[in-house]
């Protein structure tokens, strides 16, 4: 699947464009704060009904302007679809394909498989446990509606639990345990998933690093789960106490993290920032490969600020990488468009550049 052509109307800084894309690679060269990341923050969307950098819809709409518009067109083979997201300010967002609104946004989640990577993927290792777990969701639910609604089911059952530790004048027996009992039934599903997703992601994830790096550096990559470690009912039973103490809920699978390795020590702690862009790099390819495999469709890519932080021959062999045959659409910024310009000529593919200055975007001659 790829997008044909993009139309935006008062998204961010972008107050109008009309856009026709290439297949293969896009590139967008300007500044920084020309809006770049909110022109693919803008095709994110459409795939996640969502802002990758902003969860407040009411914020993407251009300051002055009462509404936002992205309306797009994608192919894949033969058959063309469209999507159109709109929003009025102090009003609900409305998604359609094709024309017909959907009743639930979850719907299209999946849809229009895409992988963005960007600055911000730092939080995956400089944050805490919340990221990382938050993308193993994003990963999985796009492609299995079953984990989705379990994970849902969980966190609903999560905030009764935690409402029932405050309340101290409250306190049956029967609704512990029919809490903990509904929250170990999907833990039990979510475990599962998350662990088969991990043992068939790492491989492919290793490789790519490999592949980035030359082979320099080992790094790996872990689950770590409380019900690895035994049944989850007595696990939140013997922990009642504690949690009454603290107010929350402190055992179960929204503890759950990845441990992430360089040379067998947190990458946290010894990753140099190239080190630790290309580990993200490969992570994010990795997510590529396994939402291709596990779909029906190529996903997306998008590669915000690809250049910064990496030496010049991890660039070229990330670009050889995804000018392959296996990757599909790409879209690219950058700051500098001497940066790429030869190395996507190099590559024989299909590819179109476009210029970003102040909210406005023009193609340019390749």
């Amino acid at each position: 699947m790829y997008l044909t052509n993009l139309s935006i109307i008062n998204f961010k800084n972008i107050r109008e464009a009309e856009l026709s894309f290439s297949p293969g690679i896009n590139c967008f060269f300007g500044k920084n704060g020309e809006g770049k990341t909110n022109l693919l923050d803008a095709i994110y969307y459409l795939s996640f009904c969502k802002s990758h950098s902003n969860p407040v819809d009411s914020q993407n709409i251009t300051h002055d302007a009462d509404f936002f518009v992205l309306q797009a067109h994608y192919k894949e083979k033969e058959v063309q679809e469209e999507i159109y997201c709109g929003m009025k300010r102090k009003q609900k967002k409305t998604f359609k394909r094709n024309k017909k609104e959907y009743e639930r946004l979850s719907e299209h989640i999946g849809r229009i498989p895409l992988v963005l990577i960007s600055p911000s993927d730092e939080e995956l290792i400089r944050e805490g446990s919340d990221e990382r777990r938050r993308f193993m969701d994003m990963v999985i639910s796009q492609y299995d509606h079953a984990y989705m609604d379990a994970l849902m089911s969980y966190n609903k059952t999560l905030q009764q639990r935690n409402a029932l530790l405050k309340n101290e004048a409250f306190k049956d027996e029967s609704l512990w345990a029919m809490y903990e009992e509904m929250m170990t039934a999907d833990a039990e599903v979510i475990f599962q998933k998350r662990a088969a997703f991990i043992t068939d992601f790492t491989p492919v994830f290793e490789s790519f690093y490999q592949n980035i790096s030359g082979g320099k550096e080992c790094i790996e990559l872990n689950y770590s789960s409380h019900l690895s470690e035994g049944n989850l009912t007595t696990k939140l039973f013997n922990s009642r106490q504690r949690d009454e103490i603290l107010g929350y809920t402190t055992v179960g699978i929204h503890k759950d993290d990845l441990i992430m390795e360089l040379d067998g020590h947190p990458i946290k702690r010894v990753g140099s920032q190239g080190q630790n862009k290309s580990y993200l790099i490969a992570l994010k390819l990795a997510q590529f490969d396994f939402l291709k495999k596990a779909g029906k469709s190529t996903p997306i890519l998008l590669l915000d600020d690809l250049f910064d932080k990496l030496d010049a021959t991890r660039v070229e062999r990330i670009i050889n990488l995804v000018a392959g045959k296996e990757f599909g659409q790409i879209f690219i910024t950058d700051t500098n468009r001497e940066n790429s310009d030869h190395l996507l000529q190099r590559t024989g593919e299909d590819y179109r550049i476009f210029e970003v200055e102040d909210g406005q975007i023009e193609t340019m001659e390749s």
